[in-house]
C-alpha cells in the first residue's frame, strides 16, 4: 500500500488554532444582482423577496430585493476558508446559532471575521479534531449583516509533522 502524503494547504491543522483567535479575513466581496438572482433559481427559491424589484419596492419595508439570506451564509463561511480550512477540513460537522440580524443588499460589500470559539481532540480519530468557529459578516457600513458557529472536523499533524 502507498503512503499518503499531504501537500501543505493554506488552511491550518487542529494544533495551529488557538481559541480566541480573531481572524479578519481580508477577501471582501461585493454582492451582485446576478449572485441574488442565480442563487435564488439555482436552489429553487422564487420568494419575490429577491427576484421582483417592483414587489420589493411596492410591498416590502426594505424598497429593494433583499439578498437570498443563503447566499449570504454560504458567502461568509466560504470568505474565511482560505485563511482557516482549505485543504484541512475533513467535513463541516453542522452549523447553529444562525441569523442575520440586518438584510443585505446587492452592491453592499461584505467582509467576514472568524473567531476560534473551542477546540477538542477527536476521541475516536486520532489524527483528528473538532473546532468551533464563529463567523461574522459586516457590510459596508460596518453592520453586522450575518452571523454563524460551525463546527468542522480537521486534520491534525501526523506525528512528526510540525
Amino acid at each position: 500500500m502507498q503512503k499518503k502524503t499531504r501537500t501543505r494547504m493554506p488552511g491550518l491543522y487542529f494544533e495551529e488554532f488557538e481559541e480566541g483567535h480573531l481572524f479578519k479575513h481580508p477577501i471582501r466581496r461585493t454582492v451582485t444582482e446576478t449572485d441574488n438572482v442565480l442563487f435564488s433559481t439555482m436552489t429553487m427559491n422564487p420568494a419575490a423577496l429577491h427576484l421582483d424589484h417592483h414587489y420589493a419596492a411596492t410591498e416590502t419595508e426594505f424598497g429593494k430585493p433583499l439578498v437570498n439570506s443563503l447566499f449570504t451564509l454560504g458567502l461568509m463561511i466560504g470568505i474565511s476558508v482560505n485563511d482557516t480550512t482549505h485543504g484541512t477540513t475533513i467535513a463541516n460537522l453542522g452549523m447553529t446559532d444562525i441569523s442575520f440580524p440586518k438584510p443585505v443588499f446587492q452592491g453592499d460589500t461584505l467582509r467576514i471575521e472568524t473567531r476560534v470559539v473551542s477546540k477538542r481532540r477527536s476521541k475516536s480519530r486520532p489524527l483528528a479534531g473538532i473546532v468551533t468557529f464563529e463567523h461574522k459578516a459586516y457590510n459596508q457600513h460596518g453592520v453586522e449583516v450575518a452571523t454563524c458557529i460551525r463546527q468542522a472536523f480537521m486534520h491534525a499533524k501526523a506525528p512528526g509533522e510540525h
